[in-house]
């Protein structure tokens, strides 16, 4: 598993997770999203389209997310398009909670609210 952040222009981040998300890489993930609160972003993206395997520890860090950003005001996107990920998030109906998007540009553009429709996926 990996995770790599960066800045896109208008201050939305993107957190890129690839691998596996389980207990093993919780803390890890759930670091690199706190750093970016921390930082007091204008939204977040969390992209997940390069995971393999998504737990449910994955669950209970972007619900988790979706908290915090709600608290904080901070616009927050999923970016998948991974029957992997798309499927524990609708069947545990956090894809009700969030913004799925199917790549990270649609994700991005939606945060910095170009007209980009959302597109909430389905497993």
């Amino acid at each position: 598993m990996t995770v790599a952040t960066r800045v896109e222009p208008g201050d939305v981040a993107v957190v890129s997770v690839t691998g596996e998300v389980d207990l093993a890489c919780e803390d890890v993930v759930n670091a690199a999203l706190q750093d970016q609160f921390d930082h007091r972003r204008t939204g977040l993206v969390v992209d997940l389209t390069g995971v393999d395997f998504f737990g449910s520890a994955g669950i209970r860090l972007l619900v988790d997310a979706a908290q915090r950003a709600q608290r904080q005001g901070t616009a927050l996107a999923v970016a998948t398009d991974r029957r992997v990920v798309l499927r524990p998030l609708a069947i545990t109906l956090v894809d009700q909670a969030v913004e799925i998007h199917p790549t990270v540009p649609a994700a991005v553009a939606a945060l910095r609210g170009t007209g980009v429709p959302q597109r909430r996926l389905r497993a």
